[in-house]
C-alpha cells in the first residue's frame, strides 16, 4: 500500500486507496439485505491490506452504512489507526444543525472523535459561512479534527476555508478516466496547499472494469441512466482496449489501471466501493501499480477520444432502452 502522510490534524498516513461504503445499508446497489456480514469481512480485509481510508455519510441507508462501518471497525481493532470520515447532508446548512448531525454521525459509528467530516454537497442558495462556523466549534470540542466539502469547486472551496478561518483539508469529487476535470484545478491546488482531492467512482461506477458492454449490462437501479446505454457502451471500446493493453503489460486487470491512473495524481486518494473481499483485494493492489508517463498520457488521450450520448440528448434513447428493458 502506498500512503500520504502529513495531512491535517491527524498523524494518520492516508492510504491512496481507500473504502467507500455507500453501499453498505443501501438496498439499490442490489446487494441484498443480509450485507452487514460481507461488510464487516470486506473491513477486515481492508485492514489487513493497509487500508486507512474509510468514508461514510450519514445519507447512505440512511445511517445504515455508518453502524455497519462503525460495527465492523471495531470488530477488526478499532478506530485508532484508521482516518474515519462521515458526511453532512445539507439540506439547512447551518452551525447548529451540522453539529447537531455530527453527534449523530459520531455516535451511529461509535466514536468519540471523526477524522474528516465533510460537507456533502454546496447548497445552491446559502454559502458555508453558518456550517463553517459549526465546524469550527467542533474541531473545538475534539469532535472533528478536520473539516471537508464535497463536489466543491475551487472557487467555493476557498470560500469556505475563508469561512471557517483553517485549512479545508479535502474536496470529494467524482474523479476518473471519464471525468477528468478535477486534474485541471483542483489536484494541483491540493498538492501545492497540503490538501486531499478524495475520488470518489474512480471506476465510473463499473464502466471501466471491463466486466460490462452493450449485450450485458448490470441491472441494479443505480446503474439505469444514460452512461449505460448500448451506444455508450460501444463508445467506451477504445479506452477499455487501451486500458487492457496497459494492464496486459502489467499483469494487472483493467479496473487496476484505472485505479492506478487516479491515484497517480499527487494528493489523490480514490474510494471505490467493494461488494465482495475479492473485489476489495483488487482495488488494494492498485496502490502499488505504477503507471508510467507515457501509460498515463496514453490513457488520458484515449479518455479524451470517448464520445457518449448524454443530457437532452439521451432522452429518446433512455425511453427506448427502458421499453426493451421490459
Amino acid at each position: 500500500m502506498r500512503y500520504l502522510d502529513g495531512l491535517g490534524s491527524t498523524p494518520k498516513p492516508w492510504s491512496v486507496i481507500g473504502l467507500g461504503t455507500w453501499q453498505f445499508g443501501s438496498t439499490e446497489w442490489g446487494y441484498g439485505t443480509d450485507f452487514a456480514a460481507e461488510a464487516a469481512r470486506i473491513v477486515a480485509r481492508a485492514r489487513e491490506l493497509g487500508i486507512t481510508v474509510f468514508d461514510t455519510a450519514e445519507l447512505y441507508g440512511f445511517g445504515r452504512s455508518e453502524r455497519i462501518l462503525g460495527d465492523a471497525l471495531r470488530g477488526a481493532g478499532g478506530t485508532d489507526d484508521v482516518v474515519l470520515a462521515s458526511k453532512f447532508f445539507p439540506v439547512l446548512p447551518v452551525g447548529p444543525v451540522l453539529q447537531q448531525r455530527a453527534v449523530a454521525s459520531a455516535e451511529r459509528l461509535g466514536v468519540s472523535t471523526m477524522d474528516l467530516y465533510q460537507v456533502h454537497k454546496p447548497h445552491p442558495v446559502l454559502g458555508d459561512g453558518s456550517a463553517m462556523r459549526g465546524m469550527a466549534a467542533l474541531r473545538r470540542i475534539g469532535l472533528v479534527r478536520d473539516a471537508g466539502v464535497s463536489a466543491y469547486s475551487l472557487d467555493r472551496w476557498r470560500s469556505a476555508e475563508t469561512a471557517l478561518g483553517a485549512p479545508v483539508l479535502s474536496d470529494q469529487v467524482e474523479f476518473s478516466l471519464l471525468r477528468r476535470s478535477p486534474a485541471e484545478e483542483l489536484v494541483p491546488y491540493a498538492a501545492a496547499h497540503d490538501r486531499v482531492l478524495m475520488a470518489y467512482s474512480p471506476l465510473a461506477q463499473g464502466l471501466l472494469t471491463g466486466r460490462y458492454d452493450e449485450s450485458y449490462r448490470p441491472s441494479n437501479p443505480v446503474r439505469r441512466n444514460a452512461a449505460w446505454l448500448p451506444e455508450n457502451l460501444r463508445a467506451l471500446r477504445p479506452l477499455l482496449d487501451t486500458l487492457r493493453d496497459v494492464a496486459s503489460a502489467h499483469g494487472a486487470s483493467p479496473a487496476q489501471v484505472a485505479l492506478a491512473w487516479v491515484v497517480h495524481h499527487p494528493n489523490t486518494v480514490a474510494i471505490p466501493g467493494a461488494s465482495s473481499v475479492a473485489q476489495l483485494e483488487s482495488n488494494a493492489a492498485a496502490a502499488d501499480l505504477a503507471l508510467t508517463a507515457a501509460e498515463h498520457a496514453g490513457l488520458t488521450a484515449a479518455a479524451e477520444q470517448v464520445r457518449r450520448t448524454t443530457g437532452p440528448r439521451a432522452f429518446p434513447a433512455l425511453a427506448r432502452d427502458a421499453l426493451a428493458r421490459r
